[in-house]
């Protein structure tokens, strides 16, 4: 019963958000020839594979193809990512494509579009083969909502059987993927097979644009949602040699809120049964040749955790001060040293610049709200940041000891970022190595005044003498 009213939920929400146009292709010349979907369910991060095989059946060439999201995913999509793909397995090659957020005046209301750029215009009769990666964050719905510590953590999953797509589709399949083979409950829509922790529904064909077949799958997943709520990273730039990383995290697990007493010794005595959705560590993954490492919060150092250090990479495993079941929260901060000659370099036109990797170092979480601040040394002009994705960027200025003028801080901030969001970006300005001895200047000269006036104080007569 709960299953058909959920259901009954899913299908009225969206056909009050989704009203069908006639004419609402946005090119009635392009038809999908075959669609294959691929969702992982097994992290809190869904991940779907689409494979699409479009052909133009018009008469007139084009150059982009849209990508359509129901309202309910476009409020929780953090990545889309497109390339064509040319050859067969071992020999299949991948060429990038351009895709960017994109209005269908006639589409759907609540639609969310991308548009895929093809690197050379598609003409008539001539068919490609896109690959298309999407992310989904927050998309899982624990029912129940609160669990004890020995019971399992299941959720829920909505979507649709049939691609929304805006083109006309003539063969489709879906494919879900679920942690294990414990489904408790899911849609069946004719044809329907379940063969251990996957679901297919279809192959289904010649789906007209726009269609739409809600599904929900009720099955378990016990691994962590781990969610930092705000993330702040500042990276200080000196150029005596060194760059010091600062990260001031607010985590929360943000799977099914823990009901009940915690038991310490039940969760340690019985490791495999109880606690299952919890987790007591995490892994950071650091830069490589990583110094002065710790780790507190705002009780202390925290000593529980491990370096692990090569050429290649560092990682750092830590434990809170108390495992995070569901609903619970830890702040802590993790600082580290860099060798400057890794991370920042001149330009051809003299300028320096820092490059870096944006994103969160630990490994499978979703962060609601990253801060990154670059802290540039005093006298830097011009900063200018690189990113190849959207962020809102402004800057600050930031007081330290022996500043005169303050140190200009770029701040940048995105939300929803997810493990595919670490990559390098890059922070230009300029800088007159001049501005380098301010500092042992004014050390020098405070040093020297004091010098000079303790000499003078020494060599002072100040006694009171009779005339």
């Amino acid at each position: 019963m709960v299953m058909e009213a959920l259901l009954k939920i899913a299908v009225l929400f969206f056909f009050l958000h989704l009203s069908i146009p006639v004419n609402s292709s946005p090119s009635q010349h392009l038809q999908i020839i075959n669609a294959e979907r691929r969702i992982d369910l097994n992290s809190h991060i869904i991940k779907v594979y689409l494979t699409l095989k479009v052909e133009n059946s018009g008469t007139s060439p084009t150059s982009e193809v849209h990508l359509a999201f129901s309202p309910a995913e476009a409020g929780h999509l953090a990545v889309v990512k497109a390339a064509a793909t040319t050859g067969k397995k071992k020999k299949k090659t991948y060429v990038p494509l351009d895709v960017k957020s994109a209005e269908i005046p006639d589409g759907p209301n609540g639609t969310k579009f991308f548009a895929i750029t093809l690197l050379t215009p598609l003409g008539k009769g001539e068919s490609i083969t896109l690959e298309v990666l999407y992310l989904l964050t927050h998309s899982l719905e624990p029912f129940p909502e609160e669990i004890s510590q020995s019971e399992p953590q299941l959720v829920y999953f909505h979507d649709s059987a049939i691609l929304l797509s805006p083109y006309h589709v003539k063969e489709q399949t879906t494919f879900i993927k679920t942690p294990s083979a414990r489904v408790e409950s899911f849609t069946v829509l004719e044809p329907t097979k379940q063969a251990g922790s996957e679901l297919r529904y279809g192959p289904y064909d010649s789906q007209t644009p726009y269609s739409y077949s809600p599904v929900i799958v009720h099955f378990e997943n016990n691994n962590p949602f781990a969610v930092v709520e705000e993330l702040e990273r500042e990276i200080e730039i000196s150029h005596w040699g060194s760059i010091q990383i600062t990260e001031r995290y607010k985590l929360v697990h943000a799977g099914a809120r823990h009901k009940g007493v915690f038991s310490r010794v039940e969760y340690q005595t019985r490791s495999g049964a109880s606690g299952v959705s919890s987790f007591k560590s995490l892994l950071a993954k650091l830069p490589p040749r990583v110094h002065s490492v710790y780790y507190r919060d705002e009780i202390g150092n925290i000593s529980s955790s491990h370096l692990r250090t090569d050429f290649l990479k560092s990682e750092l495993e830590f434990e809170p001060r108390y495992p995070l079941f569901g609903g619970w929260k830890s702040t802590f901060l993790i600082g580290y040293g860099l060798p400057l000659q890794d991370f920042l370099f001149e330009s051809p036109d003299g300028r320096r610049y820092l490059n870096f990797t944006y994103g969160c170092p630990l490994a499978e979480t979703v962060v609601d709200k990253l801060i990154i601040k670059v802290v540039l040394p005093e006298g830097s002009k011009n900063p200018s940041a690189v990113i190849p994705f959207q962020v809102d960027q402004h800057l600050e200025t930031k007081y330290s000891y022996l500043d005169i003028v303050g140190r200009t801080v770029v701040i940048l901030e995105k939300r929803n970022v997810v493990p595919e969001h670490n990559i390098p970006f890059q922070v230009y300005y300029n800088f007159n190595p001049i501005f380098m001895l301010a500092e042992p200047l004014m050390l020098v000269s405070v040093f020297f005044l004091l010098f000079a006036a303790s000499v003078a104080y020494l060599h002072m007569d100040i006694s009171i003498r009779k005339s």
